[in-house]
């Protein structure tokens, strides 16, 4: 669901960044700056939980591959605001440093993954989950509910925006501009796989999270559980040790990134131009054929990223570069996550002061 450059038309770039802006928008209104500094931390745990998920690939049926997105247990967490930011953030991460998914495709990606998937995982965790108590196993079954539906929305959009181009963006020979395949050929081949396996991978993710919350710290539910008055927005201010778990547990994850490299294969619809030219991605319609589109290989080189494919360069050991790329990613946000608390906390202080 990494749309890569070139795959969707400027004009359908720009329509979905204006969708996504008015999310984050959105969202940065909704947690005002007094709770947005309190909750950045957990921001970060799952702007980080998200990134390091994303990293492990799943074999789909026709030899592609997927992954879940971890925005589901960000939004029963933090709620839909805090899940945009944490699920957009990632995103960005992984498209400026490592080329997953475009520069000008970044806001239908945010758009497709971050809004759209956590407004569906948490309209639908709450509506299945109302009014039960905080350890009902009826929460756990809304968890895997919402994070079935939440991959499957995100991917059918995705599905939606690539076979609208050749429909809409042609040059004067009839030929397709951006992705080529029509929407004959990108619902199906999107959504098998998304159906089957990567669905399923979230919703799994999703109930398990939601049931480990239960027993280790109920309280993180509480914020969008509707069992009280919202005045936090929709957020629990985590406890230290809380924290410290869900920290630890990312890192265990991202020890074992290695493993998400086992499965052969690309996603479909994130090729390389030299990849879809080739006979094992040529489609053999009316509408595309082995031949590059134009607009597609000219914005392919919109941005190279530092460390492409998690493969830095100077690392021969594939296994070991992707570990080291899931380190700085994480590290990364840990970063981001402390200069914006920094920032914030200053600016109060002075503004107190006046």
């Amino acid at each position: 669901m990494h749309i890569p450059d070139g795959y969707l038309s400027p004009s359908t770039c720009a329509t979905l960044y204006v969708g996504a802006a008015a999310g984050w928008y959105s969202a940065l209104r909704r947690l005002k700056r007094a709770l947005f500094t309190r909750v950045i931390p957990l921001i970060s745990v799952f702007a980080a939980f998200s990134f390091v998920v994303m990293m492990f690939n799943l074999p789909l049926p026709g030899g592609t591959t997927g992954h879940a997105l971890g925005v589901t247990i960000a939004a029963i967490v933090l709620g839909p605001s805090g899940a945009i930011l944490a699920l957009s953030i990632a995103i960005a991460i992984q498209a400026l440093f490592f080329g997953d998914g475009g520069i000008s495709t970044l806001g239908a990606n945010c758009f497709n993954m971050a809004i759209v998937g956590a407004l569906v995982a948490y309209g639908s965790y709450r509506l299945i989950a109302a009014r039960a108590t905080l350890t009902s196993k009826r929460r756990v079954v809304a968890a895997v509910v919402a994070g079935y539906l939440a991959v499957n929305a995100s991917a059918l959009l995705a599905s939606i925006e690539f076979g609208i181009q050749p429909m809409l963006f042609r040059d004067a020979a009839g030929t397709p501009l951006y992705a080529p395949y029509p929407l004959s050929i990108a619902i199906p081949a999107m959504m098998i796989g998304h159906l089957t396996f990567a669905g399923m991978a979230e919703a799994v993710i999703s109930a398990g999270l939601v049931a480990y919350l239960q027993v280790a710290d109920p309280g993180l539910l509480r914020g969008t559980s509707g069992l009280q008055g919202d005045a936090t927005g929709g957020v629990v201010r985590p406890a230290s040790a809380s924290l410290q778990r869900l920290w630890v547990a990312i890192a265990v994850l991202m020890l074992l990134t290695p493993l998400g490299i086992l499965a052969a294969g690309t996603a479909w619809g994130e090729w390389s131009p030299a990849e879809l030219a080739s006979a094992a991605h040529a489609v053999r319609t009316s509408d595309a054929s082995s031949v590059v589109p134009a607009g597609l290989e000219k914005l392919s080189n919109l941005w190279t990223a530092p460390f492409p494919a998690y493969a830095p360069s100077f690392v021969r050991s594939r296994g070991f570069g992707y570990l080291l790329s899931a380190m700085f990613g994480v590290g990364l946000l840990l970063i981001i996550s402390l200069l914006a608390r920094l920032v914030l906390e200053r600016r109060r202080h002075t503004e107190g002061m006046s």
